[in-house]
């Protein structure tokens, strides 16, 4: 049997390379004796290290009743949700045509209960080569009728060791792709950076692996003990690490079910969680909730898992459809409706579960914000006072740090002003419709001190000035956005006048001959301190340009006429 996303390998050799996916699947369903009695081996292997051995048995009788051990790795293939495959009873040859329809009657009514009904069940033979055309042909089918999805490449490590002058050596089952020595992959979980020194595919050196499948990789930047079965290499941004995910679920989960979780080449163990807000039940029926793990695995949002009770009871398949669920008071965001958006894939679902992601906002939680934004203004409200009232709101409804809800609430706000729904008077916003308040007269007077005492080659400190002034730190921002004052250090202002007459005295002298520092100190009878301030700044807006012999005028420097 092979598939899509579970690859079979006959022990008579007669298959195709087989089509890699999800897992890797051995299957063996017959072996023949010449004589009665038959004995059937069934030989599985899935995720988890464990399930080769505790799927392999053998039995005897011509009349079969399976045991649920053998009736396991189609359940498990099921659980997995493998749509598409095909079966092949082998050897043929070795039994009367009444006993191979038997055998291939008994393989139907195996997989009639699970997702692989409807799959052809083949008859071959590796010495007469009876039904090898039709197994190829099959398979190539298989692979028409499935495209694999376009992904950045991911490999699932299920081997790891050490070849003696190469290094650490991996394998696994590639998906996604291309894959070639200079992609750069993650380890997960751990986010390390891993190289690849060489690509081989079934032995041979490859450049490039466009389609997935079985590969085996020479690393470099990494050893042997720090690799292990289950981790995964990636270039997937959307692998991530987690021990907590959302996920719905094929058969009936019930809160606090215990379990194996097998995901990839991963196994740990696991509880899933269906009560209060996790108790989900979706659109299609399908029951849905958290799954809680003892330790990270990667994946991403659409990988399968199973969760495995023992023999005694079924597999319990189940779709990833979160692997970061929400968390705090957006956990009251997790609703049926909101769950089945997600597993249906619909724009935007993620975001509109969480409520905000990566700065973006639902637009519930959008409209909700820019309602905060309006009504937190009155006549005249500051700017910050606006943008913390956001904040808060945000904070109320959707969990996020509070520096991140800051950003975000100053985003709101600027588009709320833009959208016309508040004006901006500097540093104060107000409502449409609303006179601008008038200024402070006490405020007023205090920037006209302020101004005044800047007014001058050698102006006093900053913050000196201010205070003599009685001129507060949002008289001097608005003296400054009103271009009153210029400030060249966060102690060094100029009033904008006599800054305008330094600079022009200072581009006339650079126009006749290089202007030094000194000669600049000289002429407008100040020190080295504000010359050097005024200098630094003309060359920094292209006004000047310094040369080893001085400053000269810039490539902004204005004419002559324009001067």
């Amino acid at each position: 049997m092979t598939t899509p996303q579970a690859s079979l390998h006959a022990t008579d050799r007669i298959l195709a390379p087989p089509i890699t996916g999800l897992s890797t699947l051995g299957f063996d369903p017959t072996r023949f004796q010449t004589e009665p009695p038959v004995c059937y081996r069934a030989s599985w292997q899935l995720p988890g290290p464990d399930f080769h051995r505790q799927a392999t048995t053998s039995f005897t009788d011509t009349k079969i009743d399976y045991p649920e051990l053998i009736a396991t790795p189609p359940a498990l293939l099921d659980a997995l949700q493998v749509p598409l495959g095909v079966t092949v009873v082998t050897k043929v040859d070795a039994v009367h045509r009444a006993r191979v329809d038997e055998v291939v009657a008994d393989v139907g009514n195996l997989l009639a209960s699970t997702s692989l009904a409807d799959s052809a069940v083949l008859t071959a033979s590796a010495v007469t080569g009876e039904g090898l055309d039709d197994i190829r042909m099959a398979l190539e089918r298989l692979r028409t009728d499935h495209e694999p999805p376009a992904r950045p490449p991911t490999l699932a490590i299920d081997r790891v060791f050490s070849v003696k002058g190469r290094g650490v050596v991996v394998t696994g089952t590639l998906r996604g792709g291309p894959l070639t020595a200079a992609t750069p992959l993650r380890l997960m979980p751990g986010h390390r950076e891993v190289r690849i020194r060489e690509i081989q595919v079934h032995g041979s050196p490859v450049d490039r692996v466009d389609a997935g499948g079985r590969t085996a990789l020479n690393l470099g930047g990494v050893e042997v003990a720090d690799l292990e079965r289950g981790m995964v290499l990636t270039a997937d941004p959307e692998v991530l690490a987690t021990d907590r995910l959302l996920v719905a679920f094929r058969g009936a989960a019930t809160d606090r079910m215990r379990g194996r979780v097998h995901v990839n080449t991963a196994a740990t163990d696991g509880v899933v969680g269906r009560t209060g807000r996790d108790a989900l039940v979706l659109d299609d029926g399908r029951a849905a909730g958290i799954v809680r793990l003892t330790e990270p695995v990667a994946l991403r949002p659409g990988d399968r898992l199973v969760l495995r009770r023992g023999l005694s009871a079924a597999p319990l398949g189940g779709t990833v459809l979160d692997i970061e669920p929400p968390r705090g008071i957006s956990r009251r965001r997790q609703t049926g409706d909101r769950v089945s958006a997600l597993a249906a894939a619909a724009p935007d679902a993620r975001l509109d579960l969480h409520g905000s992601l990566d700065g973006r906002l639902a637009l519930d939680v959008a409209a909700l914000a820019a309602a905060a934004a309006v009504d937190a203004v009155g006549d005249a409200t500051p700017l910050a006072r606006v943008r913390t009232a956001v904040a808060q709101a945000l904070r109320r409804v959707v969990t996020i740090r509070r520096d991140d809800a800051l950003d975000v609430a100053a985003r709101v706000v600027d588009d709320v002003i833009a959208a016309g729904g508040l004006i901006r008077d500097g540093d104060v916003l107000r409502r449409p419709g609303t006179a601008a308040a008038a200024p402070d007269p006490e405020l007023t007077a205090a920037m006209d001190r302020l101004e005044a005492a800047l007014a001058t080659t050698s102006p006093p400190p900053l913050s000196d000035a201010a205070h003599a002034a009685r001129c507060p730190a949002e008289g001097i921002r608005a003296l400054e956005k009103a271009i009153r004052i210029v400030v060249l250090e966060p102690d060094l202002a100029y009033a904008m006048s006599t800054y305008k007459e330094l600079a022009a005295r200072a581009l006339a002298m650079a126009s006749t001959q290089p202007l030094t520092p000194a000669a600049f100190r000289d002429a407008t009878g100040s020190s080295r301190k504000y010359v050097m301030a005024i200098l630094e700044d003309l060359d920094r807006r292209a006004i000047l340009r310094r040369t080893p012999d001085g400053h000269v005028p810039g490539p902004r420097a204005p004419t002559a006429a324009a001067r």
